[in-house]
């Protein structure tokens, strides 16, 4: 059947601000709904709160409501636009499908006739509520965990002395695992099964029989109004059971299922989709298998919605789920729908792989002084990395490499453990550096067999980890002359790094590079085309990995490379990695309206990144897509292979302008502000200077590179004194210190954890007014795009602050100092492009603490207050092909708007919540307010000072 004609009008509801167990997978599949109904000519009204997301940009929906996600907001717009016909909760997470719910309980469908698509209220309801869900699950005939539900304290004692332990305890209605939690013992009962019956919105907890050491499986599906369904992807988690999925390592496909067993899933997860109720749309199931022959399967749950894995499984296949989950809610059946890489099959016909993925986890515990840091039921990671490779091993190395957590991949890089009691420690209570530790644990000679009754991981991939180990201990009885061409090819395909070859041969990354030059051991790229290269793909999004030579009839050797360089100018655009506090989804919005720009400029766009929540890894947002850490050999090849113009490392955090000097080092175009410009911006001593040269006040500072040097500065800048890293992002290891006991403590900790830097000493401006400046600047002209004025003192990370747009008490003088502070140091940066300053305002004096010229955390939410394209502009700015002059710039704002950071301080109960100058806030909310006198206001202003950790 095709389009239901009636619908003509859709709101979508979004997921709001980024918390731990929501990212930004859910702004990646609202995007993709938003572009998907507006290709069919329905009008499109989006509310979401998240002013940092590609989302909530004006350009994708043709109604954007930045407002709290409430009832309250829903009733406005459903008044200011009577005309909406439906709603589409499935693409916003569990907020959305919350907010779908209480508007259904309170009428408000019913009142303004606004039919519920994609889902039905009564799937949503089987799926959260446990209860429902286990006797309709043993109704259908799909086993299940022994398993109860409590409402009570009581309720919850009486199951546990029925069943034992270890037991788990899930909370009803919840996300991310909030209130979830394994029970071993039971003196840790008590404390957990009360947590868990206070996060339940509804006060209930499913408490089970623990299925430890189960293998654990997800499936994604679609089906149709026709009752056609696909399975667009398996997924194995290489954690068994007891690790939150959006915390556990995870493969796809599947690879260690007997087909029979794979088949049976796939009838249970059919099954189950079809019994929950009767919608057109997406769900994730997952299951339980047993470790045995048997391979018995449990059903654990099913999300009737897109899931963060969706959108993993969108990327590891090509299928873009989003966007014919939503295709599917307006009535299209699967088989009306083209599959949209190879543009030639049907959406009905599943995708195969001739790849396999690998996703790992992105965690920030050092922002949570205190935190647990075993994983568990609960999730704790706050963003993810995919790798593709042509074999797990290849796959697993890739993505150890773009997590940018200073290792080089599995082991072969020096850092890893050498205690045996430490090794054993973390492999028994699963740490985030698990994946790392087991390598180390073989090396070691711990045999697979204890590591494997220890972890419960399935035997195939601790085999897969020691053909590893093997291999680099065959490489390192080999120096860089003596490796032979056929295992330096062998390191290649199973992802080693040239850094990690250089390890084991005991010479420099630049001689592997070489030696491999020089035997043509060269990286191909290969077509991610959802059909195993049965059918041609039409879509250029490629990963690498390396061949053997072939040699054809006429004697020719060659490998075969399916990316094809065009003649047009090119530019590549550097992507921000995962996800972390510090760098979130506010640079991918960055990217993407960087790429737009570029290609409204005449440029071919090419887009590197190992996200797969995000929009720039999207196959269609970019002109190429390179789904590739975002790692210097890997970006060197493409960059070799394209012969780009130049690259833009603006728009991509810290992670992209890390990149900057290697570049520079090997002469390719830096694209907008050069190298030096953003060098001289990070050394304090040199940008002091600038500033003393153009008569700018700074606080007085000095550098320290031991805890030693740093007394003897404490002795002439007088206390409090701030401490802070240099090159780091979000305030890492930035702290106020009050005497020297302290500073000498937190030095001594900083170089431990940041050996050989240069360490940044301030005088701390106590009781200072905070201001931040974000200004386009071409070289010549500068235009500030906005001043915003944090509510919270200096001191608290300007990520971490409340701030309004514009200032709300800063007098003239110092708005002048602020303006004219801004020009000067843009001009004498020689910037082009994006710069944030940001400022402390004592005694009317206006007080320069860092500039960063490239795009920042506050860009996106000053373009959606003022409703201006201001990184589009940037970049054509950048790219010399527009001045500043020839913008015609009109910001649009009555009022205020307020930047909310959202913390997820729920996931770490036992953590000091004080805030101070190293970031800790997971994302942030827009509220627009009309004037000063607003109660939300009043009440952030009156509580400024309560949280400053001095």
């Amino acid at each position: 059947m095709p389009k239901n004609p009636k619908l003509k009008s859709i709101l979508i509801i979004g997921s709001g601000p980024i918390v731990i167990g929501q990212a930004c997978e859910f702004d990646y599949s609202g995007t993709q709904a938003l572009r998907s109904l507006r290709e069919d000519g329905i009008e499109t009204i989006l509310i979401n709160s998240n002013p940092a997301t590609i989302m909530t940009d004006p350009s994708m929906a043709d109604h954007v409501y930045l407002l709290p996600l409430t009832t309250k907001s829903i009733v406005q717009i459903l008044k200011e636009h009577p005309q909406i016909d439906a709603v589409l909760p499935t693409m916003g997470g569990q907020t959305a499908l919350n907010l779908c719910i209480e508007a259904d309980e309170k009428g408000i469908w019913k009142d303004f006739d606004v039919e519920i698509i994609g889902v039905d209220i009564d799937a949503i309801n089987i799926t959260e509520d446990r209860e429902q869900f286990r006797e309709l699950m043993e109704k259908i005939g799909v086993k299940m965990a022994p398993q109860a539900t409590a409402t009570s304290y009581l309720e919850g004692k009486t199951i546990a002395q029925e069943f034992g332990f270890p037991l788990c305890i899930r909370s009803s209605f919840t996300l991310g695992g909030a209130g979830a939690a394994i029970v071993y013992e039971e003196k840790d009962y008590d404390e957990l099964l009360t947590r868990g019956l206070e996060v339940s919105p509804i006060h209930e907890v499913m408490i089970d029989k623990a299925m430890m050491g189960w293998k654990e499986y997800e499936l994604e599906l679609l089906r149709d109004a026709n009752d056609n369904v696909v399975i667009i992807c398996s997924i194995e988690n290489m954690d068994p059971m007891g690790i939150h999925t959006g915390d556990s390592i995870t493969v796809a496909p599947a690879m260690t299922l007997s087909d029979r067993t794979y088949q049976k899933m796939r009838d249970m997860a059919i099954l189950m989709m079809r019994s929950i109720g009767d919608f057109a749309g997406g769900c994730n199931v997952q299951f339980a298998v047993s470790p045995d022959e048997n391979e018995d399967i449990i059903a654990i749950e099913i999300n009737p919605r897109v899931s963060r894995s969706s959108a993993l499984a969108s990327k590891a296949t090509g299928y873009p789920i989003a966007k014919i989950a939503a295709k599917l809610a307006i009535g299209y059946n699967l088989d009306e729908l083209d599959n949209q890489i190879t543009k030639s099959t049907s959406a009905l016909f599943e995708p195969t792989l001739d790849y396999v993925i690998v996703k790992i986890p992105r965690w920030n515990f050092d922002k949570f002084e205190g935190s647990d840091r075993t994983l568990g039921l609960q999730m704790k990671s706050v963003g993810e990395v995919m790798g593709i490779g042509r074999s797990f091993q290849e796959a697993l190395h890739k993505a150890t490499q773009s997590l940018e957590i200073k290792r080089n991949g599995l082991g072969a890089d020096g850092k890893g453990y050498k205690n045996y009691d430490q090794i054993i420690e973390k492999l028994t209570n699963a740490s985030w550096d698990r994946v790392f530790v087991i390598y180390d644990a073989i090396q070691m000679g711990i045999p697979l067999s204890r590591i494997h009754e220890i972890t419960k991981i399935d035997m195939w991939f601790l085999r897969q980890y020691e053909e590893l180990y093997h291999l680099e201990k065959e490489i390192s009885t080999f120096n860089i002359d003596t490796i032979e061409k056929d295992l330096l090819l062998e390191a290649k395909q199973k992802g080693y790094g040239d850094r990690q070859i250089a390890h084991m041969l005991g010479c420099l990354e630049s001689q592997v590079y070489n030696k491999r030059e020089e035997l043509n051991i060269n990286r191909v790229y290969k077509l991610v085309d959802t059909c195993a290269a049965e059918f041609k793909a039409q879509t250029p999004y490629y990963y690498s990995t390396f061949e053997s030579d072939v040699q054809t009839a006429d004697g020719k050797r060659f490998t075969a490379n399916e990316s094809e360089v065009s003649d047009k100018k090119k530019v590549i655009v550097l992507g921000s990695g995962p996800n972390r506090i510090g760098q979130g989804i506010e640079f991918d919005y960055c990217c993407v309206h960087g790429v737009l720009a570029a290609a409204e400029a005449g440029y071919e766009t090419i887009m590197i990144n190992c996200n797969p929540e995000t929009v720039s890894t999207d196959f269609d947002t970019a002109d190429k897509l390179y789904f590739e850490p975002v790692f210097w050999e890997h970006i060197y090849d493409i960059i070799r292979h394209e012969k780009p113009e130049g690259v833009i490392v603006q728009l991509g955090g810290q992670t992209a302008l890390k990149l900057a000097e290697k570049l520079d080092k090997y002469g390719i175009k830096i694209i907008g502000t050069s190298f030096e410009a953003l060098d001289l911006a990070e050394d304090r001593g040199s940008f002091s200077k600038l500033l003393k040269d153009n008569d700018i006040p700074y606080p007085e500072f000095d550098t320290a590179e031991t805890a030693e040097e740093a007394l003897e500065v404490a002795k002439k800048l007088d206390f409090p004194i701030l401490v802070r890293p240099s090159y780091v992002l979000g305030g890492q290891g930035m702290k106020i210190v009050i005497n020297e006991k302290e500073l000498e403590e937190h030095v001594v900790d900083l170089l431990r954890t940041i050996p050989n830097n240069k360490l940044l000493l301030d005088h701390y401006l106590d009781g200072a007014i905070e201001a931040e400046a974000d200004a386009i600047c071409d070289g010549e002209n500068v235009y500030i795009i906005g001043i915003m004025e944090h509510i919270e003192p200096c001191g608290i990370h300007s990520g971490d602050s409340n701030a309004l747009l514009p200032p709300f008490n800063l007098g003239d003088l110092v708005m002048q100092q602020i303006k004219d502070h801004t020009k000067k140091i843009a001009l004498a940066l020689n910037t082009v492009g994006l710069i944030n300053i940001q400022f402390a305002v004592k005694d009317d004096v206006v007080y320069i603490i860092e500039a960063n010229p490239r795009a920042s955390r506050t860009v996106p939410f000053i373009a959606k207050a003022y409703g201006e394209p201001y990184v589009n502009y940037a970049t054509k700015v950048m790219l010399g092909d527009k001045k500043v002059t020839d913008f015609d710039f009109n910001p649009k704002l009555e009022g205020y708007a307020i930047k909310q950071p959202v913390f997820s301080f729920n996931k770490f109960p036992k953590v000091n919540k004080k805030l101070g100058p190293e970031m800790k806030s997971t994302g942030e909310s827009i509220l627009f307010i009309d004037d000063l006198k607003d109660d939300e206001f009043y009440n952030l202003y009156s509580r400024r000072r309560m949280y400053l950790n001095k």
